[in-house]
């Protein structure tokens, strides 16, 4: 019973000491990244209502495949409170228009054109330096979307974006009417949900151009932007080349009314001295 024991026992430490053979190693698919054209056109709107109060708005255009097909339509509205000049908050809904790729418009089963809904909270800090002004954007959005399939369900999800940006002024001391801008900013967009599986990094936006700020209520920017982002599959990613050119426009309906105010008055208190 001894021998038998004492052999089983070498038999085993033996085999332990064999070279393992290896697993045959399951091969990785390799990552694909498309290269994409767009071009994109914005509005940006923010209209002072009270003191601290301001309605917030986004109009965006925007194509691709080299501007020939269309892309989506966003509009983004809101209501902001700025506390402080340093310091912003604003909530509200967007609700953006989404066409089908050009390689899905010949299908009988694809909607060419799907909406989404979407709520949307964000948070802005204001760094002041002696000629530029850095921004910290946070924005967190939740988003009922579908796919382009006839009758695809909403499904929830939801989106954490991080933006950084700068203004440095090039032919002033600081950013007032008549001033030539450089304008840069870094974004980064993450993503979860139940239908969030592999994606959770969802796009990386980098931005640099110019702007003009015509007058008080009007300023122009024109730049280049550059997208990295998942493209919805495993090891799937798009790079996106994308012109942009956004219109900026402010107006204060608050100071106007005050402004009218004072100016009734003033005209009743030279009637009562005549």
């Amino acid at each position: 019973m001894t021998k038998r024991f004492l052999s089983v026992a070498i038999l085993l430490m033996m085999a332990s000491l064999l070279p393992a053979q290896d697993a045959p190693k399951e091969e990785l698919p390799e990552k694909h990244i498309k290269h994409n054209v767009e071009g994109w056109l914005g509005l940006y709107t923010k209209y002072r209502l009270a003191p601290k109060w301001y309605y917030y708005g986004e109009y965006h255009y925007r194509r691709r495949d080299n501007f020939q097909s269309m892309a989506n339509i966003y509009l983004r509205f809101g209501v902001t409170h700025i506390p402080n000049p340093n310091m912003e908050f604003t909530a509200g809904v967007v609700t953006p228009f989404y066409w089908a790729k050009k390689d899905q418009l010949d299908d009988p089963n694809v909607d060419n054109v799907v909406p989404q809904f979407r709520f949307w909270q964000q948070t802005v800090f204001v760094m002041r330096f002696d000629r530029a002004k850095v921004y910290h954007q946070v924005r967190t959005e939740q988003r009922w979307a579908k796919k382009n399939y006839i009758d695809a369900p909403f499904e929830l999800t939801f989106r954490f974006r991080y933006k950084i940006s700068t203004y440095i002024p090039l032919n002033h001391d600081h950013l007032v009417p008549g001033t030539l801008f450089l304008s840069a900013y870094e974004e980064i967009f993450m993503q979860a949900g139940k239908s969030i599986l592999f994606n959770h990094f969802e796009d990386n936006r980098m931005f640099v151009g110019l702007g003009y700020i015509i007058n008080n209520q009007i300023q122009v920017q024109a730049g280049y932007m550059w997208t990295y982002r998942h493209a919805g599959n495993p090891y799937e990613y798009e790079s996106r080349h994308i012109p942009r050119l956004s219109f900026y426009h402010n107006l204060d309906f608050y100071q106007r009314k005050v402004d009218k105010f004072k100016r009734r008055n003033s005209t009743k208190i030279l009637r009562n001295q005549f």
